[in-house]
Formats: C-alpha cells, structure tokens, sequence
C-alpha cells in the first residue's frame, strides 16, 4: 500500500514513520520518500490501523 504524509519533511520525520509502522509491524517492508512526502508498506496490517497508529504520532496518513 502506498500512504500520503502531507508533514513527513525530513529523515527524521521519516525515522518516526517507520517507527510507528513497525509498532504494528516489525517485519513490514518501508520505503519512505521524504521529497513526495509518501510511504510505501508491504505488510500484512490493516491500513486502517497503520493510519491510526501514525496519526497517534503525529504524522496523519491518507491513502496515495
């Protein structure tokens, strides 16, 4: 699934997604794109459970 994160800007913020995301799912598979502000997951979470937990930190997620 690929995710929008309009306030993922830097490579912390990106740290902080991928830290949330494996939260939910250790072994999930992250590429964060800092300059289209996108995520792409291979996992097998709920997406609307990843959104959740990512808003909980601060970075809301909208489906790309």
């Amino acid at each position: 699934m690929e995710l929008r994160i309009e306030n993922m800007t830097c490579g912390g913020c990106a740290k902080s997604v991928t830290r949330a995301i494996q939260s939910v799912d250790p072994n999930a598979r992250i590429e964060t794109d800092t300059a289209d502000r996108t995520v792409k997951v291979e996992t097998t979470a709920d997406a609307e459970i990843l959104q959740r937990v990512l808003e909980d930190a601060g970075y809301p997620a909208t489906a790309a």
